[in-house]
């Protein structure tokens, strides 16, 4: 019997709407037609580099806050960046972000600390702008299902 993939998403999600994309990545993420992925959901302030050396892939999720990620997504980048650097190149990992603006300085950002990192991005990001619309929920699911679709399927 193979070793089942472990999936980690962390995401913060400080409104209800934040909170509908984070369950939407987790719902496309645990769709039954996966067998061998274990996901595991948590916000950033209680994931740490533990939580990243243990997963085979992760999915980051943010607000754009002033034209930047989160500062709880943020502070996990601080706490996880070193004790991860060299024992996790290559980790396949994807993003969506909530920016009721257009999101590029937050999706510099997220680019500039991975490419650090050496993870590889498993697919396009997701970025949810503007006013909510229902179409960003369906976006997330679809995210969170190909990764862990993907990972179910041996891809990375």
């Amino acid at each position: 019997m193979e070793a089942r993939k472990r999936l980690l998403i962390v995401a913060h999600v400080p409104s209800p709407n934040t909170r509908k994309l984070l369950e939407a990545v987790e719902r496309g993420a645990r769709n039954p037609d996966i067998e061998a992925v274990d996901v595991k959901v948590m916000a950033p302030l209680d994931a740490g580099p533990e939580d990243v050396l243990a997963c085979d892939a992760i999915i980051l999720g943010t607000t754009e806050n002033l034209g930047y990620m989160s500062g709880a997504l943020k502070d996990f980048f601080d706490r996880s960046y070193y004790p991860c650097l060299e024992k996790t190149q290559g980790l396949p990992f994807a993003f969506y972000i909530r920016a009721g603006h257009d999101g590029t300085g937050t999706h510099r950002a997220i680019e500039s600390i991975t490419t650090g990192l050496r993870w590889r991005l498993a697919c396009d990001p997701v970025l949810c702008r503007g006013e909510y619309q229902n179409a960003f929920e369906e976006q997330c699911e679809e995210l969170g299902m190909y990764v862990a679709a993907s990972l179910d399927a041996g891809l990375f």
